[in-house]
């Protein structure tokens, strides 16, 4: 066979590195150990740290995560952000992006277009050979952003507000670390967790070879990995990876939230460093993205059809998991070194995931394979037990009934019988890779190679298995002539195809192997590619972009969620005014409510602001304490009963163990529309209670 210009045995494949390949990987792919940066302040690279808000729909519109039509949103818990990350090499000028989204998936759809306003902003500077956008996973994220039908399904359909909330949210977050970048370090770090995961399809796992597996022996990946990120010898950020799903909020909430790797970050950057997020860009910003969390559940319990673990109160679990790894990375980033080598760099290509020939040294009996175009399996419509309540998806156990579905043409494509044999033993329930009017998901996708110093990420769209991101990382690892410690499986990137899972597993045809579009051998698929990949940027060959992705702006969009009506207020009342006050007098760890009358929330997503403030009475003057990003305060829209056009917004704040005594308030910000569209802002502001 031929990787890049040069024929490669499959022997070759999996022997050592050659000495040729090592002294280019020495000189060239990591850099020079302590290489003088020419800048002669013995800082190597440009660094540079950003946020923005990405938060959309938080009521009226489905969420993303469980594919579910009934969870709809109805308020919010925490705002959903992206955190930018950009590094420049001093001594050559190449720079990598790197950026975590707290949401579920980062759709192609919406990667595209981030690329499409970067160039009209930056040109050529970042692209997608340099640029990784990954999600956290969050399965409390607005929902509705994506093009891809099949991902749009549980919000029916297309919400452009929400899909331009995450691209706009994206593309600042970019920005703003473009415009902070300074001459800085990049430090590494180490450590385990094994209190926040569990696997979730062991059944699956123990069907793998025994080398495999005692690479686990719980049968979790507990790494955490952390790059500390510093600026003139002061930490400026941090990236903390670690696997685990982000399904501690169940299928029962129903509020926008950040799940437990926002809280994380909620912890690092609020409750130690200070940061307020409306207060311009912070500081310091930490980040908590994904790697291979195919098979990982933050639910330790593993309790069919009730999800819980380690307590049964969901949003509490939510929160001790993200304390814990919370507490776990800062102790891995304390004990972070300077890397022993310098420099970044990247590569990346696009691959047809639904016709790849696959070499038999990538398939775990030698012989060749392929891949064919995305089908779901009838397990996915049988639901995780492990993370959710409902036993069926209801979006796919309705099938036609979904208007958006009928609008599209139903759930039916061509599917020959070499497909089936590829995606056996899958029961097929929707060949969405060659359903009309175009594939409902993509077949064409971005893998990437990222280099920071002596760290790389092999980059896919997937979600993949703790054992198949151990393959993955090995080949990459191999290919670069680095230890497989140097690797990390950066899962949920540049796009989304489900699951990828290993031969064996997919066998077993779990609700991940049903998830795993391009049937049996998509691993191997994603083995073979990544090393032709890895071996292009070993050897300075460039693998070219591949076949071109779909452009997803074209072709019908259907949208058949009813039109939000103008607002008017509650019978008899105004806008702002209180419907039901606060107590006179409360205590801390107690929970005070206030009702408004209020609106709809999509007239105006406060986007880098709130919805509410809590605000704390000195003297003559009141200042904001908390507001809707805070985890001890909540937002709960919903409609009267018999006035469908009218808002009530509960504004609910727990009053945290370390609150000042001292008179308080709650402010709403609101914004009402007319029947000519004119939106116009308005407030309520509660009576004065007193925290004793």
């Amino acid at each position: 066979m031929v990787i890049g210009n040069r024929p490669v045995s499959r022997r070759s494949l999996f022997a050592g590195t050659a000495a040729a390949t090592a002294a280019a990987v020495g000189s060239t792919l990591l850099g020079t150990a302590g290489a003088d940066p020419g800048s002669g302040d013995g800082q190597a690279y440009l660094i540079g740290c950003g946020i923005a808000d990405t938060t959309g729909a938080i009521a009226g519109q489905g969420t993303m995560g469980y594919s579910d039509v009934e969870i709809v949103a109805e308020g919010l818990r925490m705002r959903t952000w992206a955190r930018a990350f950009v590094v420049v090499d001093r001594a050559t000028g190449d720079r990598v992006a790197f950026v975590t989204v707290d949401i579920a998936c980062v759709f192609q759809s919406v990667h595209l277009e981030v690329m499409r306003r970067l160039a009209q902003r930056f040109g050529d500077l970042y692209t997608e050979r340099t640029l990784n956008i990954n999600a956290t996973h969050n399965h409390s994220s607005c929902g509705g952003t994506a093009r891809e039908y099949a991902y749009s399904l549980a919000a029916y359909g297309f919400q452009r507000n929400s899909h331009e909330a995450e691209v706009n949210g994206i593309v600042a977050a970019i920005a703003a670390a473009h415009e902070r970048l300074a001459p800085g370090e990049l430090w590494l770090g180490r450590g385990e967790l094994h209190d926040a995961s569990a696997n979730r399809a062991r059944v699956a796992f123990e069907l793998n070879p025994d080398e495999d597996k005692a690479q686990f022996p719980n049968a979790i990946d507990p790494a955490i990995t952390v790059l500390r990120l510093r600026q003139s010898g002061h930490d400026v950020g941090a990236i903390a990876w670690f696997a685990t799903h982000g399904t501690s909020l169940t299928d029962r909430y129903r509020l926008i939230a950040g799940e437990h790797k926002g809280y994380a970050s909620y912890r690092w950057e609020h409750d130690e460093n200070g940061v307020r997020y409306q207060d311009g860009q912070p500081r310091f910003l930490a980040a908590f993205p994904q790697t291979n969390a195919g098979d990982m559940s933050p639910n330790l319990n593993l309790t069919p059809w009730r999800p819980s673990g380690p307590t049964d109160d969901n949003q509490l679990n939510c929160a001790l998991i993200g304390e814990r790894q919370y507490q776990a990375a800062r102790a891995a980033f304390d004990t972070a070194r300077p890397m022993t080598s310098t420099g970044v760099d990247a590569v990346t290509r696009y691959v047809d995931m639904g016709a790849v020939a696959i070499d038999g040294a990538y398939t775990p009996d030698g012989r060749p394979a392929r891949t064919a175009p995305a089908m779901i399996g009838i397990t996915l419509a049988a639901n995780k037990s492990t993370d959710n309540y409902h036993h069926i998806v209801p979006i796919l156990e309705e099938g036609m009934t979904n208007p958006v579905v009928a609008a599209l043409g139903g759930l039916d494509g061509p599917i020959d019988q070499w497909m089936r044999d590829i995606q056996a033993p899958k029961i097929v329930l929707a060949p969405l890779g060659t359903m009309p009017p175009r594939p409902w998901v993509p077949n064409v996708v971005p893998i990437q190679i990222l280099r920071l110093g002596e760290l790389v990420l092999a980059a896919g769209p997937a979600e993949y298995s703790i054992v198949a991101g151990l393959r993955v990382r090995r080949v990459v690892a191999r290919a670069l002539g680095v230890a497989v410690d140097a690797v990390l499986m950066q899962g949920y990137a540049n796009g989304y195809t489900g699951y990828s899972v290993t031969p064996e597993e997919y066998v077993s045809q779990q609700y991940e192997g049903g998830h795993t579009v391009f049937g049996r051998w998509t691993l191997s698929a994603y083995m073979q590619e990544f090393d032709t990949l890895a071996r292009a940027l070993a050897a300075r060959i460039d693998p070219g972009r591949g076949p071109a992705p779909l452009d997803w702006t074209s072709g019908p969009q259907p949208n058949l969620l009813p039109a939000v009506p103008p607002d008017v207020p509650v019978d008899g009342c105004g806008f702002g005014d209180v419907l039901s006050p606060p107590p006179a007098t409360t205590r801390r760890g107690e929970t005070v409510s206030v009702e408004f009358v209020g609106a709809h929330p999509v007239n105006d997503f406060r986007t880098g602001g709130t919805y509410f403030e809590v605000q704390c009475g000195d003297g003559r003057q009141w200042r904001r304490v908390f507001d809707d990003n805070d985890w001890c305060t909540e937002l709960h829209w919903s409609r009267p009963e018999g006035q469908p056009a009218a808002s009530r917004v509960r504004v609910s704040w727990t009053i945290p163990g370390d609150t000042a005594p001292g008179r308080y308030r709650i402010v709403y910000h609101g914004d009402h529309r007319d029947p000519n569209g004119t939106v116009t802002a308005f407030t309520g502001t509660s009576p004065d209670f007193v925290v004793a």
